[in-house]
């Protein structure tokens, strides 16, 4: 990349990522002092196309970020949640736990159910009118460093590329954007984030990070099964007991249903697919009665940070910050991360105004590492932090229980007899060989309830140039071919919630859960991909590589 002549912009700050933690970021720096240049980068073509969450939004943020929002009349928080509920499915039946049996911070009322791409449209509407430049369609694809190997900006992604790599008639070169520091917002297994982690060794000392699978569609439904404010959880069937997950089901305004479900990345049983059972949920007596004569919308899919309060890695490196679910701030048993991911943003902005009104630039901001454990976002983290790893060593029954007994013990006396357990292995080793396990048998989609991939990825708006370079990386295919198929009868083609990954014979049929065919070929339809960055996690060898594609493409969420 060195190589190749760019054009470079200047700027106070420069961040990556145009969702709730990189606005806010933006917004606040403006706050602080309006002579700061600051521009976002979004690797979607519009802000908030790339933005997928349930989404029930503590406004925690909100409220201090634009303390009076409530007087605008084109805010997006239009449903307050009226009703909690929570569930236990069994495979035919299900038990609503009492409301007083959960802790205080599972308490919904007061919080909003809303679209986050809509959200994050309106921040960025605030961000703009106070001089922030936002750039959608660039995709970062490198940091800049100097030097001292300090971050000093970042390389958005060529565009024109062939498959092959060579430069084709439309080739243009990225543009080199430099900044005084760098605020790193790309959610989730973030593509410069991990590289950022890796250089710097920011996760020394840390949990491993965790994530689950996030799959969500939005229903419009008949008036009568509509009950706008309705907030429900459950968890149970159809996962087993030792498989960790759960759904929601939020009532929206206009007769809009969010259903979603979330799997836990650390599950063992590489022929478990989650989407899958997400489509089979939906046929829960508790759950099919709500679409009943309603229509599918939208589809999308996304990974989300569950690691928490030991997993967040160190958050400032010379140069730049990790702010967000980049830094994984997600309250898992909440399922909810974007308030604090906004808190975090404006963290970060204060400290990086604070330096740069001093003179500094392109050093550490180590006071808003050293700050955030005391602040609210971790107050919100503390509280919660054994749930997971207590959910993933008991299973769910027991595991639950005790979370939940952990987290009134941290609410009313501060403390937890379990300390701060530790999460274990990694997501991607937590994958067991195929032949302990038995194929799941999933029932055919009916096009009215349930549905296939690919009709699920068309309604995802999502679209990639075929004849450029893969962004889907396989380091080493030999390896895939005798171990991610050989040993583990092909997972990609099941964790994967858009198609993208296939194993078939020399005929072209799918042989995923067929091992032992020496023809076996690797396929990868990278322009199916919705972005969640699942393979990048759940591959067991660690094998595939997740990067950027060309700025704009992949999906187009209009109201997720």
């Amino acid at each position: 990349m060195s190589e190749i002549e760019r054009e470079s912009m200047e700027f106070d700050v420069v961040i990556v990522g145009a969702g709730p933690a990189g606005l806010a970021a933006a917004i606040r720096l403006k706050q602080v002092n309006p002579e700061l240049s600051v521009v976002v980068l979004e690797k979607g073509g519009e802000v908030g196309a790339h933005i997928l969450s349930g989404a029930v939004v503590d406004p925690i943020g909100i409220d201090r970020l634009l303390p009076a929002w409530r007087e605008e009349t084109d805010h997006p928080f239009k449903t307050p949640v009226t009703d909690d509920h929570f569930l236990v499915l069994g495979p035919a039946g299900s038990v609503r736990l009492p409301n007083f049996l959960m802790p205080p911070l599972m308490n919904n009322h007061g919080n909003y159910i809303v679209s986050l791409g809509n959200v994050c449209r309106w921040l960025a509407g605030h961000a703009e009118a106070l001089g922030v430049e936002i750039y959608p369609g660039f995709a970062a694809a490198s940091l800049i460093y100097n030097d001292e190997g300090a971050v000093t900006g970042v390389i958005t992604g060529d565009m024109g590329v062939e498959r092959d790599g060579s430069h084709g008639p439309a080739f243009a070169p990225g543009m080199a954007l430099l900044g005084k520091y760098v605020l790193l917002g790309e959610g989730a297994r973030g593509s410069l984030s991990k590289q950022a982690i890796a250089r710097f060794g920011l996760d020394k000392d840390r949990e491993p990070g965790k994530f689950g699978i996030g799959l969500k569609e939005l229903w419009q439904v008949k008036p009568e099964n509509h009950r706008p404010g309705l907030v429900q959880h459950s968890f149970g069937w159809p996962l087993d007991m030792k498989t960790g997950g759960g759904s929601f089901l939020y009532h929206l305004e206009d007769n809009l249903v969010a259903v979603g479900f979330v799997v836990h990345l650390n599950y063992k049983n590489p022929y478990l697919a989650p989407f899958e059972e997400f489509q089979r949920f939906k046929t829960h007596p508790a759950i099919r009665g709500t679409f009943e004569g309603a229509k599918r919308i939208s589809y999308g899919a996304r990974a989300i940070t569950e690691g928490g309060w030991q997993s967040v890695p160190k958050l400032t490196f010379p140069g730049g910050a990790l702010i967000g679910c980049a830094a994984g701030f997600v309250n898992v048993p909440r399922i909810k991360g974007s308030h604090n991911a906004i808190l975090s943003g404006m963290q970060a902005a204060e400290h990086a105004a604070a330096a740069i009104a001093e003179g500094r630039a392109n050093d550490e901001l180590s006071a808003y590492e050293a700050g955030w454990r005391a602040s609210a976002i971790g107050k919100d983290l503390k509280r919660v932090r054994n749930v997971k790893p207590l959910w993933s060593r008991f299973g769910t029954l027991i595991g639950v229980g005790l979370g939940g007994l952990d987290m009134w013990l941290n609410t009313l006396f501060g403390f937890s007899p379990f300390g701060t357990m530790k999460h274990g292995k990694p997501d991607y080793a937590t994958l067991e060989p195929a032949e302990k396990h038995k194929r799941i048998d999933y029932p055919k989609p009916d096009g009215v309830l349930t549905f296939d991939r690919l009709s699920s990825v068309f309604l995802s708006n999502t679209n990639h140039e075929e004849d450029q370079p893969i962004h889907l990386q396989v380091k080493d295919m030999e390896l895939q071919k005798r171990s991610e198929y050989g040993l583990f009868s092909g997972p990609s083609a099941r964790y994967c919630p858009a198609a993208v990954y296939e194993w078939v014979d020399a005929d072209g049929n799918s042989i995923a859960a067929e091992p032992g065919h020496a023809d076996a070929r690797f396929v990868i339809n990278a322009q199916n991909c919705v972005h969640c960055k699942t393979c990048d996690i759940k591959d067991p060898n660690q094998n595939i590589n997740w990067v950027p594609p060309q700025g704009g493409e992949g999906p187009v969420y209009p109201n997720m």
